[in-house]
């Protein structure tokens, strides 16, 4: 059993990186990059990406040096391996281990009664059944995903990240059928009825209903991509997951364009004229604010790359 690291080789981001494994099971790597402050959202697969500058913490924490061959081997040896021709496959496998997994967890936060256990799992599955019905393209099960490894991050950087928070990113989209407004105060009447039948506390049910239907967008305007919701004091549930939801603008620019592409496609019925209009009008008015993000942590994580991927976005759609 052991924590394995190789030396700092790969070249990016104006940087060598080294990769951190596990010889036995990634939930000893997951805690272990706990140790180091590392998001979840670094765990790729297999590994942990960690920069130059943090590799003699790592060691110092307990983490064993080895020649990169070494880690490759052990990996093998241990099962954990993903090879680069099988991670399109594993992929989609290890993102609903990990939505399964954060919902158990959330039901051990709530204190969900051992007599409502079986409940809780069933509700967890039919969210998932929600965010996979087949007309979505952007609000689906990733889209999920990266709202709880956002709040993961913001978590890492100092901010208290609530069950109340938790619960609404996993209901803020459950319903979605592109009726902006109406889906949002659907999604928040869904996560009322639900978690009051669970009998989970009225005052926790209102702060989940509060802030999913502060995700409504300031406008009704139907080529919303992401909220634009009204702003919210940081620290707050309904700040974090504004924070949380908007994510995406910072994502690289390879994924921005895989997301601009999927929210194109849910609005196929808009004529692509006035699809370029309203999108950009609505981008534009992220542009305009003093800042995207509400939180500090949110600020410094995503606000520089979130308006240059925007911006780059409203040339486009101008153009």
């Amino acid at each position: 059993m052991a924590i394995l690291i190789d030396p700092p080789a790969w070249p990016a981001h104006g940087t060598l990186w080294s990769h951190l494994v596990s010889d036995t099971s990634t939930d000893e790597l997951h805690a272990f990059a706990r140790l180091l402050g590392f998001p979840r959202r670094s765990f790729d697969l297999d590994h942990y990406d960690v920069a130059a500058a943090n590799f003699d913490r790592a060691v110092a924490l307990g983490a064993l040096p080895v020649t990169g061959r070494e880690v490759v081997l052990r990996l093998r040896e241990s099962g954990l391996r993903v090879r680069q021709v099988d991670r399109d496959a594993v992929t989609p496998l290890r993102r609903r281990q990990y939505l399964h997994e954060q919902w158990c967890v959330l039901g051990v936060q709530l204190g969900v009664a051992s007599t409502a256990v079986d409940v809780w799992r069933k509700l967890g599955d039919d969210l998932l059944v929600r965010w996979n019905e087949p007309h979505r393209r952007y609000h689906d099960e990733r889209h999920l995903e990266d709202v709880l490894l956002a709040l993961d991050h913001l978590e890492t950087r100092g901010e208290r990240i609530s069950p109340a928070t938790l619960l609404a990113a996993w209901f803020h989209d459950a319903v979605y059928t592109g009726a902006t407004g109406d889906d949002e105060r659907a999604s928040a009447a869904l996560a009322s009825s639900a978690l009051t039948a669970l009998g989970l506390q009225s005052d926790l049910v209102d702060e989940v209903r509060t802030s999913i239907v502060a995700t409504i967008p300031d406008t009704d305007a139907g080529v919303s991509g992401p909220r634009s919701g009204p702003r919210a004091r940081p620290g707050t549930p309904v700040a974090h997951l504004l924070d949380a939801d908007l994510w995406i603008f910072a994502s690289s620019p390879s994924r921005y364009a895989e997301y601009a592409a999927a929210v194109r496609s849910e609005y196929a019925h808009v004529p692509d004229a006035d699809f370029a209009a309203e999108r950009a009008r609505i981008l534009e008015a992220y542009l305009d604010r003093p800042s995207v993000y509400v939180t500090a942590a949110a600020r410094h994580l995503w606000e520089s790359r979130a308006r240059a991927n925007v911006a780059a976005e409203v040339a486009r759609l101008w153009s």
